[in-house]
């Protein structure tokens, strides 16, 4: 059985579950699901990314979408929707939530399951791909494994 760890930062669209249940044709594939929820310190550079995309109003809405402790709630139950949605195409899924130094618990979870690849998936981020400072930028030197950097769609 094949196994990848997926680093997300927002719910699995359908789009999103039908691709990575598909990367490996008929092959057998279970998923470590980490969840990372919103933290205040990238607010700035999701704002940039925002008007890099031209989604203006995006920008200004970024204040209100909950952080820190409050961005638990909608963290644990986009989590627990990916995580089904997978079940649903047949994977075999375990997930958490990851709050503080998610490189270093990706670089131990990738240890522990013995990991084939690690799948990250999220918005463009372009300030921090543009510095390779993004997730899969900084997982590539650290993980040991494949790192496949992937684009979220939006429903």
């Amino acid at each position: 059985m094949f196994t990848s760890v997926l680093m997300i930062e927002q719910p699995l669209t359908a789009v999103d579950v039908d691709f990575v249940t598909t990367l490996h044709g008929d092959d057998s594939v279970s998923f470590v699901v980490l969840m990372q929820p919103r933290g205040d310190q990238d607010r700035l550079l999701r704002a940039i990314d925002d008007v890099a995309l031209g989604e203006l109003p995006e920008a200004i809405r970024e204040a209100d979408v909950p952080e820190g402790e409050a961005a638990r709630g909608p963290a644990e139950r986009a989590l627990e929707h990916s995580m089904e949605a997978l079940r649903n195409k047949g994977a075999n899924v375990i997930g958490q939530i990851i709050e503080d130094h998610p490189l270093d618990k990706l670089k131990a979870v990738v240890e522990e399951t013995g990991a084939d690849e690690v799948i990250v998936l999220t918005a463009p981020h372009f300030v921090e791909e543009f510095f390779h400072r993004d997730w899969a930028s900084r997982a590539r030197h650290k993980v040991g494994v494949p790192v496949l950097k992937l684009f979220a769609h939006n429903e």
